[in-house]
């Protein structure tokens, strides 16, 4: 780790802006104790809670409040830091903040306080980033795993991971300094054995960590389809709320509407978008063009249809598709991407079913339900479920990254690499240099092997104060 921290002392607001009971200023750095004493008039004893008077250079008081420091390494940072927990107005937080800087720290960059936590050694890079995970999780299934990675969970998968590739290195390497012994060690099963192990060791972790992905950042659905096929009362069924406004007048929906929920912990977004059809009003064409553009980054396109005015199928879905504009589905072979939602059952009477249709080129789930009476819901919901390949992990699951899902599959790329030279050529050099870089791609994921600007690409998506 080559990355080096400043000597500055930094300082910033801990508490999110407004009004509240309680707001806290945050100082880290080898001026934390002198700053302490110019601002208590006395020296506060480590790791005390002290209540105490906060004054600023002159004499005159600013708050009166709760003071904690802690002397490094034993701290957040591995620095000295003071806390001062005042009273949460942001005219006595800013007042605060100045006299901090006043006295010689400077305002800290968003995400500094976790930066030199990580440079100091206190936390690894999943650790960190998993504080600010844990901060923004929008479910408790995510809140709880974020606290798992933040204790450590995730890296210590890792690191046993990457130590079972650094020994299989060593005995490779040690078998190519001894290749003139009887035994040839490459070509004896148990070197194979231990590496098909470690690949399956990494599917497993890998496995997890697409789990944790989606905890972190959900799934993206938009629901599309023509004007009055009940899309906003599909949209307010699953919030669970009247998000949308519902009339029977068609084209209600102008602009795209965006509600977030949870499936049994997973996040879901799900977009309502303006009726797709041919328009000449200029502000309908909007909201159409902006339907458009949701439906090009979904995850999953629940095209809605009225049951008993458009019972579309395979036969006729390239129709249908081109009629209401998206026939590009059809043309990028982006399929995959959709489900037919057969919508207003209750006005047919019919029960909710979920049926997958197949033809030679298609595969396509078609789902019957009713936005209204809100029956077949269940359906939807494990549907969704499916589509992402998400299961309630209960005890044992991590938050995780789209970063550390690359660097874990392009670990295993060269795992792999390593296998089919192991198995082909023989070649024990290349396979230890696979290994290498297998072990390199994982020391990304911890920080053992990354770059300043990853640092400052991943520390500065933090919160201020964190």
């Amino acid at each position: 780790m080559s990355l080096a921290t400043d000597s500055d002392t930094i300082c910033a607001i801990a508490t999110p802006p407004g009004r509240g009971g309680v707001g806290v200023v945050r100082v880290s750095g080898p001026l934390a104790k002198s700053i302490a004493n110019t601002l208590l008039h006395f020296d506060p004893n480590p790791r005390h809670a002290h209540y105490s008077s906060i004054y600023d250079a002159s004499g005159e008081l600013i708050d009166q409040g709760i003071v904690i420091f802690f002397p490094g390494p034993n701290s957040f940072t591995g620095e000295d830091v003071l806390e001062l927990q005042g009273h949460g107005g942001s005219f006595v937080l800013d007042r605060l903040l100045k006299e901090t800087v006043q006295c010689g720290a400077r305002l800290a960059r968003p995400g500094e306080f976790s930066e030199r936590a990580f440079i100091n050694d206190k936390m690894d890079l999943t650790q960190a980033e998993a504080i600010a995970d844990l901060i923004e999780s929008s479910s408790e299934e995510a809140a709880r795993s974020a606290m798992r990675t933040l204790q450590g969970e995730f890296s210590s998968l890792i690191n046993t991971l990457g130590t079972s590739i650094t020994e299989l290195r060593v005995y490779i390497e040690a078998s190519i300094d001894f290749s003139e012994e009887e035994i040839d060690f490459l070509t004896e099963g148990k070197t194979n054995e231990t590496l098909q192990g470690i690949i399956e060791q990494t599917d497993a972790i890998l496995a997890q960590a697409k789990q944790g992905t989606i905890l972190r950042e959900g799934m993206s659905v938009v629901i599309a389809g023509k004007p009055n096929a009940g899309k906003s009362s599909l949209l307010n069924s699953l919030a669970g709320r009247d998000a949308a406004i519902v009339t029977d007048i068609a084209g209600t929906t102008r602009d795209t509407l965006i509600e977030q929920i949870n499936i049994d912990g997973m996040p879901v977004h799900i977009t309502d978008t303006a009726g797709l059809r041919h328009s000449e009003d200029v502000v309908e064409r909007e909201g159409i063009k902006r339907a458009m553009k949701a439906i090009a980054s979904a995850d999953r396109i629940l095209l809605l249809v009225d049951a008993a005015k458009d019972p579309v199928t395979l036969e006729t879905l390239a129709t249908y598709l081109t009629e209401i504009g998206l026939e590009t589905l059809l043309e990028e072979h982006q399929l995959d991407r959709l489900s037919i939602i057969y919508n207003k059952i209750d006005i047919l009477s019919e029960t909710p079913s979920i049926v997958h249709l197949h033809d030679d080129k298609h595969s396509i789930v078609n789902i019957k339900l009713s936005a209204k009476s809100q029956d077949g819901l269940d359906l939807l919901r494990q549907h969704l479920k499916d589509c992402m390949g998400y299961s309630p992990s209960g005890e044992g699951g991590f938050i995780a990254r789209r970063r550390h899902l690359d660097a874990m599959l392009r670990a295993r790329s060269h795992l792999v690499d390593a296998q089919n030279q192991l198995l082909g050529s023989r070649e024990g050099e290349l396979v230890a240099e696979d290994l290498k870089h297998a072990h390199r791609c994982l020391g990304e994921i911890t920080g053992e092997f990354t770059t300043d600007d990853l640092l400052g690409k991943i520390f500065s998506s933090f919160c201020v104060g964190k």
